[in-house]
């Protein structure tokens, strides 16, 4: 069956837009478009759809107010379409914490080339949209998703690790007193480091973060998690040390990479091609820290659509990092971890609550 799609935008070539990018795609059909939540509303009263494309400043009826009515009555899978502004990243984060899954950023000039240029963004987050167990998601953090590819409606070529870091050697690193965590998400990730990093105490183990999200989003993205956090969250900037108590999140449209220097450990900020259809990309994470520290790391994989961090993980595994793979049952979308298992580096699976007391067990 194919997904049904409705669009809430207030801008007429938006809709049609995205109406002629979607029916490009057997598996998703449109069945429904509105300049405003209250047209929406009487809609979806005919038809109730699988997955709602929304715009944020609307007439007569914000989407934020929108989505939480759609939340608090009858949950539905929502991707954020927001205006690519900072004001608007903040707005996104909002709507992120009220129980939208993903956001896909477009400019307030050349919107047609732009939608017609991302539209395999589009297609991909409302596919994994549709894949997601919304009944899982708490209705008060963010979140976000895939990278712009430069072919009108086609997927970016899925390249792996090796377009950016050589293969890490096995077992080639001697303990250090500190140990660091690598953590990798995507689709229903947001609200997932919210449970996690919130509930770390001040002397946690320092932390690098994959969480797939358009440039522009993860600055405001940090900023949230920092104000609900005993440790500090920031976006990650080149050369940054990983120390305890700070939790550093890769820039949307960078790869972040963890380095060594003596018994220190710092990040680089680089630029690269996508890398499991992602930048940042979790393998590239993992693999930088499998390379860099080894023993001397824990990886979690949580929630996400897709495999990227699988390959990255058990490189992890294979260095003698302990490795843990987020359960079924408390993920909204068992992608990643999934194939994370099926891999063959996951040395235990545990539950969305028992994240936080495994990072600050085993940082110890």
């Amino acid at each position: 069956m194919p997904i049904n799609v409705m669009i809430v935008d207030d801008s007429a070539v938006v809709r049609q837009v995205m109406e002629d990018v979607l029916k490009r795609h057997h598996d998703i059909k449109v069945i429904a478009t509105a300049a405003d939540p209250i047209f929406a509303m009487a809609k979806m009263q005919q038809q109730w759809p699988d997955v709602i494309v929304l715009d944020i400043e609307m007439p007569r009826m914000d989407g934020i107010t929108f989505l939480k009515k759609i939340m608090s009555t009858r949950p539905t899978p929502v991707v954020i379409c927001s205006t690519l502004t900072e004001k608007g990243a903040d707005i996104t984060m909002e709507a992120l914490s009220a129980g939208a899954l993903s956001a896909i950023t477009k400019p307030t000039l050349g919107l047609k080339d732009f939608l017609q240029d991302s539209s395999a963004d589009l297609v991909s987050a409302i596919r994994a949209a549709a894949c997601a167990r919304v009944g899982r998601l708490r209705t008060a953090p963010l979140r976000a998703d895939p990278q712009r590819t430069k072919v009108p409606g086609a997927p970016a070529p899925k390249l792996t690790a090796d377009a950016v870091l050589d293969a890490p050697v096995a077992n080639s690193h001697l303990p250090t007193t500190e140990k660091i965590v690598a953590v990798g998400t995507s689709t229903g990730g947001t609200q997932a480091l919210e449970v996690v990093l919130s509930a770390l105490p001040r002397n946690s183990p320092g932390i690098v973060v994959v969480q797939h999200m358009p440039e522009k989003f993860t600055q405001s993205f940090a900023k949230r998690l920092d104000s609900l956090s005993e440790i500090d969250v920031k976006e990650a900037e080149h050369n940054d040390r990983i120390v305890p108590g700070r939790a550093l999140i890769a820039p949307g449209g960078k790869h972040m990479v963890v380095k060594r220097s003596g018994a220190q450990y710092f990040v680089e900020v680089i630029d690269g091609p996508l890398v499991s259809r992602h930048r940042p990309s979790v393998d590239v994470l993992f693999r930088s820290v499998a390379k860099a520290a080894g023993r001397n790391a824990i990886g979690v994989i949580m929630t996400g659509m897709g495999d990227d961090g699988a390959r990255g993980m058990k490189e992890m595994f294979d260095t003698g990092a302990k490795t843990f793979a987020q359960d079924e049952a408390s993920c909204v979308v068992f992608g990643m971890p999934k194939e994370a298992i099926e891999h063959g580096g996951v040395t235990e699976v545990i539950s969305l609550s028992q994240v936080a007391g495994v990072i600050e067990r085993h940082g110890r």
